[in-house]
């Protein structure tokens, strides 16, 4: 696809809504039954942001962020992290050459496209060493300063923190995600589709439907996407009505919420409703566009308090009350 053909924005938008469809039906004939999720991830990738996906072990968070790595063309590593992972193992390290001088060897961070395999198995060092890549698009390290190459996208998976040996992600952490992602069982439909294929001889052959300049257009795209004054006011005020004792507060908010969310994510709800409307044919986003992307981007930005845990009160059902 010759992206400088385009004569105007929308045929451009136009062009990035089909590229959407060859990108889910490409990535389909891998992982089934999770079409909710793999719209949310392509949100979060032509929006310039970072994906969580949480789930038990064995719902295929990794053969998915596998698959999507297939279709796309940019460079791709894997991070497996675990209890004895130090920062230089993914920034990476100085060494001493043959000539005695010192060099920077690059660790796997030096990626277009980062899988975090089980970020929260790894201590909050090892976590933290990630968040100037994740927010700047740079690293620093030994007083040198380093550029990543663009598109840059973490997608990391996550255990419940129920479940033995992990390490709760840091709320500066958390917030440099875009979307944190539910994973649930899938249904027994899907189920016995997913047995049928993975217990043949059926190989699956994947093409790679855009490439790292396409994705950076696009990227480029949604922030031109015009957006009317009410919208970006509802988003705002959505955000505010999160956090307890305030002048906007909800009252579920002073109820039951330790604090709300901050700025980022206004932000996030603006660009993720701008691409959201794009990949549905739009060319404008609305209201409802914002209700679509709230859940995975107010989800881990507040923290309910005792009293909301005595009742059993889960933070969806908080962000759902306040969507009404």
């Amino acid at each position: 696809m010759l992206i400088m053909k385009f004569e105007n924005d929308v045929e451009a938008v136009d062009s990035l809504k089909k590229a959407y469809e060859n990108l889910t039906k490409e990535i389909q004939k891998v992982i089934i039954g999770q079409d909710k999720i793999i719209k949310d991830v392509v949100i979060s990738l032509f929006s310039n942001g970072h994906c969580l996906l949480v789930g038990v072990p064995g719902l295929a968070k990794t053969l998915l962020v596998n698959t999507i790595a297939q279709v796309l063309g940019l460079q791709y590593k894997r991070i497996q992290f675990t209890p004895d992972l130090m920062p230089s193992d993914i920034i990476g390290t100085e060494i001493l050459d043959e000539n005695r001088q010192f060099k920077f060897i690059k660790g796997p961070l030096f990626a277009n496209f980062i899988l975090a395999d089980e970020i929260n198995r790894t201590p909050p060092k090892t976590q933290a060493a990630l968040l100037e890549a994740m927010q700047e698009r740079s690293i620093t390290t030994t007083g040198t300063h380093y550029e990543l190459d663009k598109p840059f996208f973490v997608l990391a998976t996550q255990n419940p923190i129920e479940q033995e040996g992990t390490y709760p992600l840091p709320e500066a952490q958390l917030d440099r995600f875009m979307f944190n992602i539910w994973f649930d069982y899938p249904s027994f439909k899907d189920e016995v589709s997913i047995v049928k294929n993975t217990t043949s001889n059926i190989e699956t052959s994947l093409n790679t439907i855009l490439t790292a300049d396409e994705i950076i257009f696009y990227q480029n795209l949604i922030r031109k996407i015009p957006v009317n004054d009410n919208v970006v006011e509802y988003a705002v005020k959505l955000v505010s009505k999160t956090r307890p004792n305030t002048e906007n507060a909800h009252n579920l908010a002073n109820q039951y919420l330790n604090w709300g969310a901050g700025p980022r994510a206004s932000q996030y709800l603006i660009i993720g409703a701008k691409t959201h409307a794009v990949l549905n044919g739009k060319y404008s986003p609305d209201i409802e566009d914002v209700k679509a992307v709230a859940l995975p981007i107010l989800r881990h930005r507040i923290v309910k308090n005792y009293k909301a845990e005595a009742e059993n009160i889960t933070i969806e059902k908080i962000i759902e009350d306040l969507l009404k």
